[in-house]
């Protein structure tokens, strides 16, 4: 059985997905300290002039100690047109997007019914429903929900061992740019592959401005649409431990 483990991020990039689709249980992991300057409240989109800006959620004030599934958005935030209005270059742009209607009819009615204020509820609710709209039928549930035991972690990478070991996996996939967190030997003891998840160069033509890579999966779509974003999810290649450790 394979497992990935990812904080629950919004919005993120198609590496994020791919992820998701190698694997057959997939952990939102929220049941840690929600750190500033992450992928959990905010990605990247295009910008009218060209380059990228964040589409940054806004947080109600909380503690240094917080964990992400105790993480609220303000109060007054109306979700679907906070993120309307950050997409103003695509909906500016919508006659020469030729996914346009598709990808945004897809994202309203996405956004509309989520009433949740926890951000990371807000972000599960994302991430599954993408999740099926691009055909991946993984298992995917918040870690927060499970009651996992962390009384054996010393170091970064024993969160994902400890993890994958209660949940009886047989292999852990990772993005490959953690490699350095991990204990191959940990995870060899456990009887657990430890592999990682490289991603092929995707490039597709954003209008007339440079590209912009590992954009969120919304750029992706507005671009490329449903059924070549799904062939896209299969660009990349799983290395293990050994070969990427030459």
């Amino acid at each position: 059985m394979k497992v990935g483990i990812m904080q629950p991020y919004f919005f993120p990039y198609i590496g994020y997905w791919q992820l998701i689709g190698a694997v057959d249980i997939f952990v939102l992991f929220d049941d840690v300290q929600y750190i500033r300057h992450g992928w959990v409240n905010r990605n990247r989109v295009l910008k009218e002039g060209g380059g990228w800006k964040y589409i940054s959620v806004p947080l109600k004030k909380h503690s240094r100690e917080t964990k992400i599934k105790d993480i609220e958005i303000q109060d007054d935030l109306i979700l679907n047109d906070f993120v309307m209005r950050n997409l103003a270059f695509y909906i500016k742009n919508k006659k020469r997007l030729p996914y346009f209607d598709e990808t945004f009819n897809f994202l309203k009615d996405l956004l509309e019914p989520i009433k949740s204020n926890k951000l990371s509820t807000i972000n599960e609710i994302i991430i599954k429903e993408i999740s099926k709209y691009l055909g991946i039928s993984t298992k995917i549930f918040a870690s927060s929900t499970k009651g996992f035991n962390y009384d054996n972690v010393k170091q970064s990478g024993d969160w994902a061992l400890e993890i994958s070991k209660q949940l009886g996996a047989t292999e852990y996939i990772n993005p490959i740019g953690g490699i350095e967190l991990f204990d191959n030997e940990k995870f060899k003891v456990s009887g657990i592959s430890l592999n990682f998840l490289k991603p092929r160069d995707l490039k597709y033509r954003q209008l007339d401005y440079n590209f912009e890579p590992w954009l969120s999966i919304i750029d992706v779509l507005f671009f490329n649409g449903k059924e070549n974003t799904i062939n896209m999810l299969k660009c990349y290649e799983v290395l293990q431990w050994a070969r990427v450790n030459k």
